[in-house]
């Protein structure tokens, strides 16, 4: 017994504790590789189908509630096949034209199709999250992202509701997505991940070469469809009897359910733009949460003060405002310059939605313009301000691996920022606009894009899909 007894303190007097401890290696990168994090995989998830609900049914919802009854139908299905043909897009082009670069005839502006029909995406292929060192697998990705290729063709449609065909509207769809959107997608967003050569210019997209912040869509999404959806509703033409004949919304309570399906769809939209749940994650979600409430109460206000009532259609016109503002800066910003970025962009939205519009005289049917790609430029610039570490900004490129845009909390500078951020901008107007008419003349002058009036007074619903919204 006495000699067994020996040998076990043998074991344990052989080395420390401690030195027993350190011989436990955590994973290197390459190990890390072939694993992936339970709890960032399941948010990534959650978030994707936030972001969905977005699209259907609450952005459906949203707009349907805005058109006349005899247009309903027709927004809701618009919608609905939106997502159905951009999902599909996604996984057929979308994803490697967004997400690679190798063989792409030009690397800073468009991904290649290394990865067309998902080839060499399966269950035991990784995306590295922004940490570097957490990583989800890469379906979770391409599905996160598909919901965002989902939704940002869907907006389009708000500023030519109740006037263009549904074969025109999924042909521009199609195209759209595919010379406009992925484009812009691999331009601000694409990053080859932790192993990338910063010297190559392969390995990034052209503006975030150029460090522009854009935490979750400012420019890829709200400016992008906005401004596309400007050009759509000057080239469609005005609506038959618009400026004489009234078109209340049809439904505000069903525009408020979509409002505010929409309020919470976007913490999946926004904090799970993250790749992972962290403290940037909570950051985002707090300051997607006050700046959408401060948006609101604003716009309220506006409207008290400039007609003696502020308006239920107002309050949730706020609140979209505020989200789109929030949008490129919310895993940036701290929570309060958030509650001031929202303060600010509805009384700029409203203006634009109000007065803007009845000058130059454009039919955007449910503002379009006037909310996302208005407020998509406030968020977009106020980014390079509420990012400051001055005033708390939480996050900004720091990647000691991308020295090309890598910066210090000392050496941020909110004048280099901003002009960067204009840039992105103007970038995003100018190949969402100039290409969004060329497809439009393209569709006008082959199929055609609008309705005969006849069809147009006897509404969508009817003469587009031979059913109606209501049947009492």
């Amino acid at each position: 017994m006495t000699s067994g007894l020996a040998a076990l303190l043998s074991v344990f007097s052989a080395a420390p504790l401690y030195a027993q401890a350190a011989m436990v290696k955590a994973p290197d990168a390459v190990a890390q590789a072939t694993m992936s994090n339970k709890g960032d995989t399941a948010w990534m998830l959650v978030s994707s189908a936030l972001v969905l609900m977005m699209s259907v049914p609450a952005l459906a919802l949203f707009y349907g509630g805005l058109v006349r009854t005899k247009n309903m139908l027709s927004v809701l299905m618009q919608v609905f096949m939106i997502v159905s043909v951009a999902a599909l897009l996604w996984c057929m082009w979308g994803y490697t034209m967004a997400f690679t670069s190798a063989g792409s005839v030009a690397p800073l502006f468009v991904g290649g199709f290394s990865k067309a029909m998902l080839m060499g995406v399966s269950a035991t292929t990784y995306a590295a999250t922004f940490s570097n060192n957490v990583y989800i697998p890469e379906y979770a990705f391409v599905i996160f992202q598909m919901t965002f290729a989902c939704i940002t063709p869907a907006l389009i449609v708000g500023a030519f509701a109740e006037r263009m065909k549904f074969s025109a509207i999924m042909v521009f769809v199609v195209a759209w997505s595919t010379l406009v959107y992925y484009p812009i997608a691999h331009m601000v967003w694409y990053w080859a991940g932790p192993d990338f050569l910063p010297d190559t210019p392969t390995d990034y997209g052209y503006l975030w070469g150029k460090g522009a912040l854009d935490f979750a869509g400012g420019t890829v999404v709200h400016i992008n469809a906005g401004i596309a959806g400007l050009v759509g509703c000057i080239m469609v033409g005005k609506r038959v009897g618009y400026g004489r004949d009234a078109t209340p919304p049809h439904s505000l309570t069903m525009t408020m359910i979509g409002a505010s399906l929409l309020w919470v769809g976007w913490f999946g939209f926004n904090a799970g733009s993250n790749l992972e749940a962290n403290g940037v994650t909570a950051v985002a979600f707090i300051n997607t949460f006050v700046a959408t409430a401060a948006a609101a109460v604003s716009w309220a206000l506006v409207e008290r003060f400039t007609h003696g009532k502020p308006s239920m259609l107002g309050a949730a016109s706020g609140a979209v405002a505020g989200l789109v503002a929030i949008t490129p800066a919310s895993g940036y910003a701290a929570p309060m310059t958030s509650i001031a970025l929202g303060f600010i962009v509805s009384p700029i939205c409203w203006y634009f939605v109000t007065t803007v519009k009845n000058k130059f005289k454009y039919d955007d049917t449910l503002d379009v313009f006037g909310v996302h790609c208005i407020g998509g430029i406030v968020g977009a610039l106020g980014t390079a301000i509420v990012a400051a570490p001055a005033l708390g900004g939480q996050g900004y490129f720091d990647y000691t691996v991308f020295p090309a845009v890598a910066v210090t909390p000392e050496a941020y500078s909110i004048s280099k920022q901003l002009w960067i951020q204009f840039q992105a901008v103007a970038v995003t107007l100018i190949w969402s606009g100039v290409g969004s008419a060329i497809l439009y003349f393209i569709i006008d002058k082959t199929i055609g894009l609008r309705l005969s009036e006849d069809e147009e007074r006897e509404g969508l619903d009817l003469s587009d899909h031979g059913e109606r919204a209501y049947n009492y």
